[in-house]
């Protein structure tokens, strides 16, 4: 008894030991955290009281719980206001509810770009280029494009009228909000007897599909797999696909890992793991697995998280190649987690790694070489900015719902030409498809791959495409700039302030500078180095050095 008393009382000594250390560590976790928020207390309290106008406090509140986030240093950390998040779901999901169509202004109205599949505006006949003159009486004329989109979207089974201009004819359409999910699965053209449905067998007689994939949305392994199934994966007629990725900026981990079970019978699909969270690891199962047939990946400088996370899995796996360019390179998960006492409010944080069935992360960061997933060796197939800007354009024809005969025959050619890669890049301009179609019926014909090009996607070859990028964008700003400085000047003109102007100038404008010579002394008057001046900008970036003018 005695014994037993003994082992209880020590129990109880110690239960009752790690309960008084529970609370001290609570208690001072607890004095952390307000000695954190301390000095942002007292300097609220200042602003609030001592600012030479009345502050808005809410957008200062904002400010400060953003501020920490950006803090982080991590681009795909986010908070979320709660007057954003359904806008934020939307973009997440694909899913929000309104008339589903796709709007852009025009000539300052709102038009309709196309309807989109199944959606309430198809279904009451609104058609691509017709003009929204109103809504709900209210006029879009020089609207913002978010305003008009707030007006179309409701509560599910609530009517919207709108006003349309068609060919110089007036309509009046009404029309019932429903809840709209946005396909991500899209084949490479419409069917034309049916517009709701996409054609996916762009090579019937060699039984190769096309598959492109937009986002990783909720369900959309669903897609894929119905998708699969109509190019005749059931059957047993699907002898090669290819899965478009490119342009894919990622979304859900579970349906990347979901799809890449769908053509693994074995193996690792990808392995997470974070700070606080322990590692997982995906494995692919048997059941369910599709058959042995072969796969081209096509992925892009767009071609980001889930959209690598499947295509690592099925390169390293050898289920598929990789035709285009290397991926873009982010390799972390985020959780949408709710802030408690926020009404509402969420953020996106990153809290995990995923790491490649090697184990490899794909992470993209500024002082490394290498990220992403690169093309399978001989499937390196890059294209230019004007060459993807003119595929995508005739891409965007093919994406338009006509309810009427196709107003652009001369793109719907005769079945046969769809599977001819001559034909692919000459008419829909995209190398890298009529690459993968190339690949597939030679791998189809003779059980090889054979190398689609003789060039290779090595570390110093993105290092040059990624400089070439960033010169691209800093002419951009550089241009930008210039327009600002000639319409700063023309404001000034007109208000006749030219004085004041000459005030900020380091020089007179008329004097001619380019040819000159720029010396840069030390302090002891020693010449250090000498420039020649090659352009008119000099005085634009000595504003902003450490310089003070000698007078």
């Amino acid at each position: 008894m005695l014994t037993r008393n003994g082992i209880v009382r020590v129990t109880l000594v110690g239960i009752l030991g790690l309960a008084t250390l529970g609370s001290t560590l609570a208690l001072q976790q607890r004095g952390d955290d307000y000695a954190f928020f301390d000095e942002l207390i007292e300097l609220r309290h200042i602003i609030d009281k001592r600012f030479v106008e009345a502050p808005d406090m809410e957008k200062i509140r904002l400010g400060a719980i953003k501020g920490m986030v950006e803090a982080l240093n991590d681009p795909y950390s986010v908070y979320v206001p709660a007057s954003e998040r359904k806008a934020f779901t939307k973009q997440l999901t694909g899913e929000y509810v309104g008339i589903g169509a796709q709007v852009n202004v025009q000539d300052g109205w709102l038009t309709i770009v196309t309807p989109l599949e199944d959606a309430p505006a198809f279904k009451a006949g609104v058609m691509p280029d017709d003009r929204v003159t109103s809504i709900d009486g209210t006029s879009t004329q020089n609207l913002a494009v978010d305003r008009c989109v707030e007006l179309l979207t409701g509560e599910p089974g609530t009517k919207v009228v709108i006003e349309i201009e068609r060919k110089g004819e007036k309509k009046t359409i009404e029309i019932v909000r429903e809840k709209i999910k946005t396909r991500s699965v899209k084949g490479y053209h419409r069917d034309p007897a049916d517009p709701n449905r996409w054609e996916h067998q762009i090579d019937p007689a060699s039984g190769i599909a096309y598959i492109r994939m937009t986002q990783f949305t909720p369900k959309v392994s669903e897609e894929i797999a119905a998708a699969l199934m109509a190019s005749g994966a059931g059957t047993g007629s699907l002898k090669g696909l290819v899965l478009d990725l490119r342009f894919n900026p990622g979304g859900l981990l579970g349906e990347a890992v979901s799809i890449a079970d769908m053509f693994l019978r074995e193996g690792v699909i990808v392995s997470t793991k974070g700070r606080a969270i322990p590692e997982q690891v995906a494995r692919a199962r048997t059941p369910g697995t599709l058959g042995d047939f072969p796969i081209v990946v096509l992925l892009n400088g767009q071609s980001a998280s889930a959209s690598e996370v499947l295509a690592g899995a099925l390169v390293e796996n050898n289920r598929a190649i990789v035709l285009g360019s290397r991926s873009f390179g982010k390799g972390s998960v985020q959780g949408l987690i709710e802030v408690p006492g926020g009404n509402g409010s969420e953020i996106k944080l990153t809290e995990q790694g995923y790491y490649l069935p090697s184990g490899r992360s794909i992470t993209r960061k500024d002082d490394s070489p290498t990220w992403g997933v690169d093309p399978t060796p001989g499937f390196y197939v890059p294209m230019t900015d004007q060459e993807v800007g003119a595929m995508l354009e005739v891409r965007r024809k093919e994406e338009i719902m006509r309810v009427t005969p196709d107003t652009h025959q001369d793109l719907h050619a005769k079945p046969e030409q769809w599977n001819d890669p001559a034909w692919i890049e000459a008419t829909l301009k995209d190398r890298q498809l009529a690459a993968a179609i190339r690949a597939l019926q030679g791998k189809l014909a003779t059980g090889e791959w054979t190398p689609a090009t003789d060039a290779t996607q090595t570390a110093s070859s993105v290092a040059v495409d990624e400089l070439r990028r960033i010169r691209e964008l800093r002419e951009r700003l550089l241009r930008e700039l210039d327009r600002t400085d000639k319409r700063e000047a023309a404001l000034e003109a007109g208000a006749g302030d030219a004085a004041s102007r000459a005030k900020v100038d380091l020089w007179d404008d008329a004097i001619e500078l380019t040819g000159g010579v720029l010396e840069i002394r030390d302090k002891d008057g020693k010449v250090v180095m000498t420039f020649d001046i090659t352009g008119p900008s000099l005085e634009r970036w000595l504003f902003d050095a450490d310089l003070k003018k000698r007078e």
